[in-house]
């Protein structure tokens, strides 16, 4: 293991935080947030989400206050995050893709509770009412009231991971 010493603030070079960050695996969802009106709906693609609480249920992910999506996401009163499975690695893509019409290129969705988008065919997916804003850094922590929420049943369907900056798959060992 190599040790690397601290910057003199005190903080992780930002090279070394991102490789130490890429050791982590990660789920990747799309989250999704209608347009102001007048404007296209906004998805991005985010291994930043994650379960903070169960009472009340709450859930949490991260966006970067320079990201295309984040105009709408900043306004949004509902929200939707669909957790990917392993065949959709290209759903991951193109909502990672800039510059592009995301949900054109996608085609598979509808528009659900409060015109937020919602894709078509994902392992699981929640809509969420929008509780907190929190700038961190470069960043805007949201956290979401869950309100309602769906999946597929099938126990041998496995999401798709982001791990080492490279999407990966999961195999059952029993």
């Amino acid at each position: 293991m190599t040790v690397t010493p601290l910057h003199q603030d005190r903080s992780v070079d930002p090279d070394l935080f991102r490789a130490l960050l890429r050791r982590h695996a990660a789920a990747v969802v799309v989250v999704t947030a209608p347009g102001a009106p007048g404007t296209p709906p906004a998805g991005f693609t985010a291994t930043s989400f994650t379960s903070v609480s169960l009472d009340p249920p709450l859930v949490s992910f991260c966006l970067a206050r320079s990201a295309s999506a984040w105009p709408a996401v900043s306004t949004a009163d509902v929200v939707a995050v669909h957790v990917l499975g392993r065949e959709q690695e290209q759903v991951a893509r193109t909502f990672a893709t800039r510059g592009i019409d995301r949900f054109a290129a996608h085609g598979a969705w509808t528009a659900g509770p409060g015109g937020v988008p919602l894709l078509d065919g994902v392992l699981a997916r929640l809509v969420c009412r929008v509780a907190q804003r929190v700038e961190a850094g470069d960043h805007t922590i949201v956290l979401a009231t869950p309100e309602l929420g769906e999946h597929h049943a099938d126990p041998e369907l496995t999401p798709l991971v982001y791990h080492s900056g490279a999407y990966a798959h999961l195999r059952r060992t029993a």
